[in-house]
């Protein structure tokens, strides 16, 4: 049995234009005009899911997908600095920052680790891997890297390492365990 999931990041939004960690921020004018633009350009799911969150519920909608939150592929929690720029955080807090970008095990803001991340991640794809048929789920950049990182075996410090533009897919085809991936596919295009 194949299994096909496929990711897409969120449309942009003011948060992430200003590197601001998510604080709920809708997805501004401009990249629901994209999102809707890409609408009709996806494959036809099986199952629709997207990250809860509002950018993420937000450019579902957008793409036309009849999708249901799923709390397993929420964004990474990171406590207190949620809604915070990194500029700010790396002003106020230098020495967490710089922990919590070169150990994956540390989560000095109080909210999970990116470790807890991509171990919650490589869960849910296990049970992904058992559905037969096509997922496309709207979810955060995060889950995206985390994805990358346990389908290739890569060290959890590669995370920062992956670049996840608004508006792209991640494609993986296969079963649990054993996935092939196709990344940064824009929509529409």
């Amino acid at each position: 049995m194949t299994s096909r999931v496929m990711l897409i990041s969120p449309a942009i939004s003011a948060a992430l234009r200003e590197a601001r960690f998510d604080n709920g921020c809708p997805v501004d004018a401009a990249g629901l005009r994209q999102a809707k633009a890409a609408a009709g350009s996806l494959p036809a799911p099986d199952r629709a899911l997207f990250s809860p969150g509002v950018r993420c519920r937000d450019t579902a909608a957008a793409l036309g997908l009849d999708a249901a939150a799923e709390p397993e592929v929420a964004g990474l929690d990171v406590g207190r600095w949620r809604g915070a720029t990194l500029a700010e955080v790396s002003a106020d807090e230098p020495e967490a920052v710089a922990r919590w970008l070169t150990d994956p095990s540390c989560a000095p803001h109080g909210g999970e680790s990116l470790h807890g991340l991509c171990d919650r991640v490589e869960k849910w794809l296990e049970s992904a891997g058992q559905f037969s048929g096509r997922i496309v789920a709207v979810v955060e950049p995060e889950i995206v890297r985390a994805v990358v990182v346990r389908t290739l075996g890569a060290p959890e410090s590669a995370f920062w390492r992956i670049d996840v533009p608004p508006l792209t897919g991640t494609e993986l085809s296969g079963r649990a365990g054993r996935w092939n991936i196709r990344v940064g596919q824009a929509l529409g295009g």
